[in-house]
Protein backbone atom coordinates (compact mmCIF):
# COMPACT_ATOMS: atom_id res chain seq x y z
CA UNK A 1 0.00 0.00 0.00
CA UNK A 2 1.36 3.23 -0.86
CA UNK A 3 0.94 5.90 1.27
CA UNK A 4 2.06 8.91 3.54
CA UNK A 5 5.07 9.01 6.13
CA UNK A 6 3.25 9.32 9.67
CA UNK A 7 5.37 10.37 12.74
CA UNK A 8 3.44 10.48 15.91
CA UNK A 9 4.18 13.69 17.50
CA UNK A 10 2.96 14.10 21.07
CA UNK A 11 4.59 15.78 24.71
CA UNK A 12 4.61 13.05 27.54
CA UNK A 13 5.58 12.80 31.36
CA UNK A 14 8.14 10.19 32.11
CA UNK A 15 5.57 7.57 32.70
CA UNK A 16 4.18 7.79 29.48
CA UNK A 17 1.16 9.56 30.64
CA UNK A 18 -0.13 13.06 27.94
CA UNK A 19 -2.89 14.49 30.47
CA UNK A 20 -2.79 14.84 34.12
CA UNK A 21 -6.62 14.29 34.24
CA UNK A 22 -9.10 11.20 33.50
CA UNK A 23 -11.57 13.89 32.45
CA UNK A 24 -11.26 14.63 29.05
CA UNK A 25 -12.66 18.07 29.25
CA UNK A 26 -9.09 19.15 30.42
CA UNK A 27 -6.22 20.17 28.78
CA UNK A 28 -2.26 19.40 29.78
CA UNK A 29 -1.35 22.77 27.50
CA UNK A 30 -3.34 24.72 30.07
CA UNK A 31 -2.56 23.29 33.05
CA UNK A 32 1.20 22.39 32.62
CA UNK A 33 1.44 26.37 32.52
CA UNK A 34 0.71 26.62 35.90
CA UNK A 35 3.08 24.24 37.87
CA UNK A 36 6.68 25.38 38.20
CA UNK A 37 9.31 23.63 36.28
CA UNK A 38 7.12 22.34 33.28
CA UNK A 39 5.49 25.37 32.16
CA UNK A 40 9.06 26.18 30.69
CA UNK A 41 8.21 23.17 27.85
CA UNK A 42 5.83 25.91 26.12
CA UNK A 43 7.78 27.62 23.76
CA UNK A 44 10.05 24.54 23.46
CA UNK A 45 7.28 22.88 22.23
CA UNK A 46 5.80 24.87 20.09
CA UNK A 47 9.35 25.62 18.46
CA UNK A 48 9.64 21.84 17.85
CA UNK A 49 5.70 21.55 16.59
CA UNK A 50 6.94 24.61 13.90
CA UNK A 51 9.11 21.85 12.33
CA UNK A 52 6.91 18.78 11.74
CA UNK A 53 5.22 18.22 8.36
CA UNK A 54 2.53 20.99 6.45
CA UNK A 55 0.13 18.20 7.08
CA UNK A 56 -1.21 17.19 10.49
CA UNK A 57 -3.98 14.54 11.96
CA UNK A 58 -5.77 15.71 14.48
CA UNK A 59 -8.79 14.15 16.17
CA UNK A 60 -12.02 15.85 17.57
CA UNK A 61 -10.83 15.68 20.78
CA UNK A 62 -7.88 17.86 20.46
CA UNK A 63 -9.75 20.24 18.24
CA UNK A 64 -11.61 20.78 20.96
CA UNK A 65 -8.96 21.06 23.50
CA UNK A 66 -7.88 24.32 22.18
CA UNK A 67 -11.19 25.70 21.96
CA UNK A 68 -11.50 25.15 18.37
CA UNK A 69 -15.36 25.22 18.95
CA UNK A 70 -15.29 28.92 20.56
CA UNK A 71 -15.95 31.57 18.63
CA UNK A 72 -13.42 33.74 20.47
CA UNK A 73 -10.80 32.25 20.46
CA UNK A 74 -8.04 33.46 18.05
CA UNK A 75 -6.61 30.37 16.00
CA UNK A 76 -3.15 31.42 14.25
CA UNK A 77 -1.44 28.98 11.70
CA UNK A 78 0.64 29.36 9.08
CA UNK A 79 -1.41 29.33 5.62
CA UNK A 80 0.93 26.75 4.63
CA UNK A 81 -0.21 24.62 6.81
CA UNK A 82 -3.31 21.88 6.21
CA UNK A 83 -5.06 20.25 9.11
CA UNK A 84 -6.37 16.66 8.93
CA UNK A 85 -9.38 16.48 11.13
CA UNK A 86 -11.45 12.64 12.31
CA UNK A 87 -14.72 14.09 13.26
CA UNK A 88 -18.00 12.71 13.28
CA UNK A 89 -20.43 15.43 15.29
CA UNK A 90 -18.12 17.68 17.44
CA UNK A 91 -16.97 19.96 15.66
CA UNK A 92 -19.64 22.86 14.65
CA UNK A 93 -19.50 25.60 12.26
CA UNK A 94 -17.58 28.30 13.93
CA UNK A 95 -14.58 25.51 13.85
CA UNK A 96 -14.68 24.13 10.37
CA UNK A 97 -15.01 27.62 8.93
CA UNK A 98 -12.21 28.96 11.37
CA UNK A 99 -9.88 26.03 10.02
CA UNK A 100 -10.83 26.61 6.51
CA UNK A 101 -10.73 30.43 6.26
CA UNK A 102 -6.58 29.98 7.07
CA UNK A 103 -5.36 26.63 6.46
CA UNK A 104 -3.79 25.61 2.80
CA UNK A 105 -6.36 22.71 2.80
CA UNK A 106 -8.59 21.36 6.17
CA UNK A 107 -9.87 17.33 5.67
CA UNK A 108 -12.52 16.39 7.10
CA UNK A 109 -12.92 12.64 7.98
CA UNK A 110 -16.48 11.27 9.24
CA UNK A 111 -19.00 8.81 9.38
CA UNK A 112 -21.59 11.22 9.72
CA UNK A 113 -23.60 11.96 6.41
CA UNK A 114 -25.10 15.25 7.58
CA UNK A 115 -21.43 16.77 9.15
CA UNK A 116 -22.07 20.41 9.04
CA UNK A 117 -18.58 20.08 6.98
CA UNK A 118 -20.89 18.98 3.53
CA UNK A 119 -22.81 22.53 3.95
CA UNK A 120 -19.80 24.56 3.76
CA UNK A 121 -17.82 22.85 0.81
CA UNK A 122 -19.50 25.26 -1.66
CA UNK A 123 -18.28 28.34 0.17
CA UNK A 124 -14.88 26.85 0.93
CA UNK A 125 -12.71 24.99 -2.18
CA UNK A 126 -10.09 23.70 0.48
CA UNK A 127 -12.41 22.24 2.14
CA UNK A 128 -12.13 18.19 1.49
CA UNK A 129 -14.57 15.59 3.26
CA UNK A 130 -13.49 11.76 3.45
CA UNK A 131 -16.80 9.91 3.96
CA UNK A 132 -17.18 6.20 5.27
CA UNK A 133 -20.68 4.85 6.04
CA UNK A 134 -20.25 3.31 8.56
CA UNK A 135 -16.53 2.77 10.19
CA UNK A 136 -13.69 4.61 9.02
CA UNK A 137 -11.39 2.58 6.70
CA UNK A 138 -7.70 4.25 7.91
CA UNK A 139 -5.68 2.25 6.08
CA UNK A 140 -7.92 3.30 2.83
CA UNK A 141 -8.19 6.80 3.69
CA UNK A 142 -4.08 7.15 4.02
CA UNK A 143 -4.01 5.56 0.58
CA UNK A 144 -6.46 8.32 -0.82
CA UNK A 145 -4.59 11.22 0.81
CA UNK A 146 -1.32 10.10 -0.88
CA UNK A 147 -3.11 9.11 -4.19
CA UNK A 148 -5.55 11.46 -4.63
CA UNK A 149 -3.67 14.85 -2.88
CA UNK A 150 -0.03 13.50 -3.34
CA UNK A 151 0.35 13.86 0.90
CA UNK A 152 3.94 12.46 1.10
CA UNK A 153 4.08 12.59 4.76
CA UNK A 154 1.74 13.66 8.24
CA UNK A 155 2.38 14.41 11.43
CA UNK A 156 -0.08 12.82 13.79
CA UNK A 157 -1.16 14.48 17.05
CA UNK A 158 -4.20 12.74 18.15
CA UNK A 159 -5.32 10.94 21.30
CA UNK A 160 -4.25 7.84 22.84
CA UNK A 161 -7.65 5.50 21.94
CA UNK A 162 -6.83 6.70 17.79
CA UNK A 163 -3.14 6.32 18.22
CA UNK A 164 -3.49 2.96 19.17
CA UNK A 165 -5.58 2.28 15.84
CA UNK A 166 -2.77 3.38 13.83
CA UNK A 167 -0.43 1.23 15.41
CA UNK A 168 -2.83 -1.67 15.11
CA UNK A 169 -3.07 -1.02 10.99
CA UNK A 170 0.73 -0.29 11.06
CA UNK A 171 0.34 3.12 9.85
CA UNK A 172 3.11 5.01 12.28
CA UNK A 173 6.39 5.32 10.86
CA UNK A 174 8.12 7.23 13.11
CA UNK A 175 7.74 8.92 17.04
CA UNK A 176 8.47 11.67 17.89
CA UNK A 177 7.79 12.53 21.68
CA UNK A 178 9.27 15.32 24.00
CA UNK A 179 9.14 14.24 27.63
CA UNK A 180 8.57 16.36 30.26
CA UNK A 181 10.10 16.51 34.00
CA UNK A 182 6.94 15.01 35.95
CA UNK A 183 5.65 11.52 36.94
CA UNK A 184 1.45 11.31 36.57
CA UNK A 185 1.28 8.30 38.51
CA UNK A 186 -2.79 7.86 38.36
CA UNK A 187 -3.72 4.45 36.61
CA UNK A 188 -7.14 6.18 34.79
CA UNK A 189 -4.86 9.28 32.74
CA UNK A 190 -4.51 8.77 29.56
CA UNK A 191 -0.83 6.98 27.94
CA UNK A 192 0.64 8.07 24.58
CA UNK A 193 -0.95 5.09 23.18
CA UNK A 194 -3.96 2.88 25.12
CA UNK A 195 -5.12 -0.13 23.17
CA UNK A 196 -6.29 -3.27 23.84
CA UNK A 197 -3.82 -5.76 25.86
CA UNK A 198 -2.29 -8.95 24.61
CA UNK A 199 -3.30 -12.13 25.98
CA UNK A 200 -1.41 -14.85 23.69
CA UNK A 201 2.03 -15.78 22.98
CA UNK A 202 1.50 -15.52 19.58
CA UNK A 203 0.33 -12.04 19.69
CA UNK A 204 3.80 -10.77 20.28
CA UNK A 205 4.65 -9.95 17.06
CA UNK A 206 2.37 -6.84 17.87
CA UNK A 207 5.12 -5.45 19.72
CA UNK A 208 6.50 -2.04 18.02
CA UNK A 209 9.68 -2.16 18.03
CA UNK A 210 11.77 1.15 17.57
CA UNK A 211 15.08 2.69 16.36
CA UNK A 212 16.68 5.27 18.26
CA UNK A 213 17.42 7.91 15.55
CA UNK A 214 18.56 10.89 17.96
CA UNK A 215 18.23 12.21 21.63
CA UNK A 216 17.74 15.74 22.40
CA UNK A 217 18.33 17.32 25.58
CA UNK A 218 16.11 20.45 25.76
CA UNK A 219 15.98 23.22 28.26
CA UNK A 220 14.54 22.89 32.45
CA UNK A 221 14.87 19.29 32.24
CA UNK A 222 13.17 18.06 28.98
CA UNK A 223 14.42 15.85 26.33
CA UNK A 224 12.92 15.39 22.86
CA UNK A 225 13.42 11.42 21.27
CA UNK A 226 12.77 10.04 17.60
CA UNK A 227 12.71 6.62 16.36
CA UNK A 228 12.11 4.95 13.79
CA UNK A 229 9.13 2.61 14.14
CA UNK A 230 10.71 -1.30 12.74
CA UNK A 231 8.49 -2.19 9.90
CA UNK A 232 7.63 -5.62 11.51
CA UNK A 233 8.66 -7.29 14.79
CA UNK A 234 10.37 -10.53 14.42
CA UNK A 235 10.13 -13.65 17.13
CA UNK A 236 12.88 -15.60 17.98
CA UNK A 237 14.18 -18.16 20.53
CA UNK A 238 13.74 -16.37 24.18
CA UNK A 239 17.56 -16.07 25.65
CA UNK A 240 18.43 -18.23 28.79
CA UNK A 241 17.77 -16.62 32.01
CA UNK A 242 20.30 -17.31 34.95
CA UNK A 243 19.34 -19.06 37.75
Amino acid sequence: MKRPINTLFLLQSLDGKINPWSNNSLSQWREFGKIKGLREWVMQYYKLEQETDLYSLNSWKVMKKIWMNDENYNFEIYSEVSFIIIDSKHLNKIAVEKMASKLKKLFIITTNKNHIAFSLQKKYKNLEILYYEEKIDFKNMMEKLYKKYNIENITIQSWWSLNSVFFENNLIDKISVVIAPVVIWWKDTPTLVDGKSIEKMEDLNKLKVLKLRKINQLENGYIHLEYDVEEKTEIVEGIDVPN
